[in-house]
């Protein structure tokens, strides 16, 4: 009898310890996400001061630059002070330890695989199921593009547009999980969409956006079942994979 009692207690402290994901951001630590795309995101901001291009979701750079009074050296004092600044906040939250190499290392190694296989997975997918073939018709990103895509489309797509459209859902009247499933949907299908509207713009192609809102799904699922980290790094592997095919 003590001993099945201390097996229940065993029991009741393991899930106590398993976290609970939160109703907006999902499973993951978004603080801890936050610093390991970081570096990112500066060595991306850095080098699209020397002719790179923009990325197409990335509003951000470009007021920034504007407000800089487009001098580069003031925009460049900008970004040391923003990493002073994230060094310091990281400091503060204790989440410094997410860089340490035997914790950043698997997250990059899993979103690898999540990555190289996720072109080829969607592409076998719509020629069995759908019987469409995507015969190259999306445009392949820069090495610094890719970069620009994976935080700014993962941030403004899955950590912003998720939780906003999550919360729409849950004030409707919506149950949670509902709200999130048809969240993340939405999400998928804009940001499928997204590169095909403004000046820059690719042809409105069917299968392009059937790939693309497949994909937007799949990073989904990352971003809420891992974190935004896995679901940013498996992003620029995939985009980096597309642009050396």
């Amino acid at each position: 009898m003590q001993m099945a009692s201390r097996q229940s207690a065993h029991r009741s402290r393991a899930r106590s310890s398993v976290p609970t994901p939160d109703p907006l951001f999902g499973h993951g630590d978004l603080a801890a996400s936050l610093v390991v795309i970081f570096p990112l995101l500066l060595a991306y901001q850095v080098a699209v001061l020397f002719g790179a291009p923009v990325n197409g979701a990335d509003l951000v750079t470009r007021a920034l630059y504007v407000l800089c009074g487009r001098s580069a050296a003031a925009y460049l004092l900008v970004h040391a002070s923003l990493a002073i600044v994230f060094l310091l906040w990281m400091r503060r939250i204790g989440r410094q330890g997410a860089l340490r190499i035997d914790v950043f290392a698997p997250l990059v190694l899993e979103s690898a695989i999540y990555g190289l296989c996720l072109g080829t997975v969607i592409s076998l997918l719509m020629h069995h199921a759908l019987g469409m073939s995507l015969a190259q018709t999306l445009a392949h990103d820069t090495m610094v593009t890719s970069l620009g895509a994976g935080v700014h489309e993962e941030l403004l797509f899955r950590c912003c547009g998720i939780a906003l459209l999550t919360t729409i859902g849950l004030m409707l009247g919506l149950p949670r999980r509902p709200a999130t499933a048809i969240a993340m949907v939405a999400t998928a299908l804009l940001f499928a969409l997204a590169h095909h509207v403004g000046a820059y713009g690719e042809p409105m192609l069917l299968r392009a956006v059937v790939y693309r809102t497949l994909a937007g799904l799949a990073f989904a699922m990352i971003y809420w079942y891992r974190s935004l980290g896995h679901a940013v790094y498996a992003h620029v592997i995939y985009d980096l994979a597309l642009a050396w095919m």
